[in-house]
């Protein structure tokens, strides 16, 4: 089976399960969005909901994050993690916004990856979510960790992940693919214990035949 020919077996049961993604991050602007997905690097999107509910109430744009001290943001994300790092990163794009973009967020990943915080993970967040463009594929820990499973990709670099899902999946699908192995990866094939009895794809692809036959053999090492 080509990698092409399994993806059109399971798009139409996750799109089935799942509809029309929405965003598991809670926001109110484009601003708060691009925020939001900084924050939720090496943290759970439950925790950025929570950080972000008190934050929100102060910031909706970057003037907002212009006019906070950087102490004051620290403060408000300091449980998301790496939260002097990310402090500066909101800081400093937010001044890249107000001096080259007029406080607007860019509509192209060739300006959005400028931006300090935004890598292409974010910004196919942002184009996807806000503006329905597709320039590429999201690829977070759980969408790599599934497209090895499902056997579209043997990388575990998040580029060139992102390359061949993109010529595999059709392009009108790329958002919503990622969308899909995102909330599947949290439910079902998630990364310790892995729910097989209840997973309806593993057929296409065996990741749990496979996976118990491997725990079967070690477990068969140390008795030795």
């Amino acid at each position: 089976m080509t990698k092409k020919e399994r993806f059109n077996l399971i798009f139409p049961i996750l799109q089935k399960k799942y509809g029309k993604p929405k965003c598991a991050l809670d926001y109110e602007t484009p601003y708060q969005l691009m925020i939001a997905v900084i924050l939720s690097a090496q943290c759970t999107d439950a925790r950025v909901n929570i950080v972000s509910k008190e934050l929100f109430k102060k910031v909706k744009t970057p003037e907002d994050i212009h006019n906070m001290s950087l102490k004051t943001l620290e403060n408000y994300i300091k449980s998301t993690g790496f939260f002097r790092n990310k402090a500066k990163n909101i800081k400093l794009n937010a001044e890249q916004l107000l001096n080259e973009y007029n406080g607007e967020i860019p509509k192209t990943m060739e300006e959005l990856i400028k931006l300090a915080g935004v890598g292409r993970k974010t910004a196919n967040v942002i184009l996807g979510e806000i503006w329905g463009i597709r320039e590429g594929i999201v690829v977070d820990t759980h969408v790599k960790r599934l497209s090895k499973r499902m056997g579209l990709t043997k990388s575990d670099n998040p580029e060139i992940i992102e390359r061949e899902l993109m010529k595999i999946v059709p392009k009108k699908y790329w958002y919503e693919f990622s969308h899909y192995l995102i909330l599947y990866g949290r439910e079902v094939s998630t990364a310790i214990n892995p729910k097989c009895d209840i997973c309806v794809i593993n057929k296409y692809f065996n990741y749990c035949e496979k996976e118990k036959a491997e725990k079967e053999r070690k477990k068969a090492a140390k008795k030795k």
